[in-house]
């Protein structure tokens, strides 16, 4: 029985029935920390001591028949853009001084607090996570752990890459254009943005309706599990939606077969590897063979990149205009991001804003017919570490190879990446699924009966 392989459910099997518990589970993820870490760079800060502390007091719980929550004694990767009591968050950029308080827990750091798991760490972001690679100057490279030549995609890379190499169970990141799903699905994992304000957030991001919080975990069942955590409510979001009425890990487990879902390759406008396009054919002809009735169809709306460039570049100047001394040292690609924003007129903020909302009333039409969406959830597969853009592309920006991620951030609707299976080469690709906005258990339950088609 090897820790760094179970999922977290099947950690707290093993803790209840006395098989692991906590500080043996903590030690390994430490262990493996230690062994890999410096190969992929998933972790910006490790606090062993603080770790094995949790664990024991997690242990003494488990002892005393007396647990805090769903998950306790679990390890679990914080990304550094949430704000950790005791931690500093350096948001990738150098700019920004770890020596000050640090004496704040986000409200995605407090949920996990109070439910009893146990923190391994920070793991690393490009600078303010702008973009779908994880490097930056402050930190260095991220890479890969199926093919550590390769990036681990972004701006979640860390955790991904944290997940995939075994260096603990699950982790939490953040997506505003696709920052959970690309890294998933270049590393092998499952991640899951849920419907905007389903996770509070604190402080408010710049990037507004755009930012999503969401788990990044070894299999559905465990992204189930930390949804009814991290969507408890918290006063400190004013956007936050209500608690839901019932539990995703209840939800998660319900019969979905004969669903009316529709599946587009392209969305109507991307260009896709024929490799990843025939894995994704092949996943998605075993779903229809096993009880879901699908039905290829696009959305019928053009690709809005324009729009989301535009509507990323506002937030990210936005930021980064509180941040004395920012310029020295700034990845030179946030540098043009930021300008761009600069730049930007508060009428085209909100021309894009309704292209955005337009993206949505289009999905909102679309999903009266179709339960789900199912696309790549990349045209491609992980490309050389180091790189905004794959090598040779001709690509100027990374939302030109993430087509299939950004519109589901402008409409705000939940979409989770799965393991679809792998080329050739051994390099995973992603199945992206997408439902109208508030089905967050709906897309769960999509894809936890896809995960076991897809592993059978």
């Amino acid at each position: 029985m090897n820790p760094n392989e179970m999922t977290a459910v099947e950690i707290v099997t093993a803790y209840g029935a006395g098989e692991l518990s906590p500080v043996e589970v903590t030690t390994a993820a430490l262990e493996a920390i230690e062994e890999r870490n410096s190969e992929l760079n998933a972790y910006c800060l490790v606090d062993g001591e603080r770790a094995l502390a949790m664990a024991r007091e997690s242990e003494d719980r488990w002892h005393s028949g007396h647990v805090k929550g769903l998950l306790d004694g679990v390890p679990i990767s914080i990304k550094d853009i949430f704000l950790t009591d005791g931690w500093p968050t350096r948001r990738g950029s150098a700019a920004i001084t770890p020596d000050q308080p640090w004496e704040v827990d986000s409200p995605v750091a407090a949920r996990l607090r109070e439910d009893g798991m146990v923190f391994l760490g920070k793991t690393t972001t490009p600078e303010l996570a702008w973009k779908a690679t994880t490097d930056s100057p402050a930190f260095g490279i991220t890479r890969n752990p199926v093919d550590s030549r390769l990036t681990a995609g972004g701006s979640s890379g860390g955790s991904a890459a944290a997940v995939g190499a075994g260096m603990g169970p699950v982790s939490v990141g953040t997506d505003g254009g696709g920052s959970v799903r690309i890294p998933a699905s270049f590393c092998g994992i499952v991640g899951f943005k849920p419907t905007h304000g389903r996770i509070p957030l604190y402080p408010a991001s710049p990037f507004g309706p755009l930012a999503h919080a969401g788990p990044m975990t070894r299999s559905v069942d465990d992204a189930a599990l930390l949804m009814d955590i991290l969507s408890l409510p918290d006063h400190r979001d004013p956007t936050a939606l209500a608690p839901p009425r019932s539990t995703y890990r209840g939800e998660v487990v319900r019969d979905v077969t004969g669903l009316e879902v529709a599946y587009s390759p392209t969305l109507g406008f991307a260009n896709v590897d024929p490799e990843v396009a025939a894995v994704v054919e092949r996943a998605v002809r075993l779903l229809d063979e096993a009880g879901l009735a699908v039905a290829q169809a696009d959305p019928g709306f053009d690709d809005p990149i324009e729009a989301f460039e535009l509507l990323w570049a506002a937030g990210a100047a936005t930021l980064l205009n509180t941040m004395p001394g920012a310029r020295e040292g700034i990845d030179p690609g946030l540098g043009k991001v930021w300008d761009a924003g600069l730049a930007a007129t508060a009428v085209e903020f909100l021309q894009a804003r309704a292209v955005a909302a337009d993206v949505g009333i289009r999905m909102g039409a679309f999903h009266r017919t179709h339960n789900v969406l199912i696309t790549p959830a990349m045209p491609i597969t992980a490309f050389e570490a180091g790189h905004d853009v794959p090598p040779g592309s001709g690509m100027d920006g990374w939302p030109q190879w993430t087509p299939f991620t950004y519109p589901f951030n402008l409409s705000q609707q939940p979409a989770i990446s799965i393991p679809a299976g792998t080329t050739a080469a051994g390099l995973p690709v992603g199945l992206q699924i997408v439902g109208p906005r508030h089905s967050d258990d709906l897309v769960l339950a999509v894809a936890r009966f896809a995960e076991k088609v897809l592993a059978a």
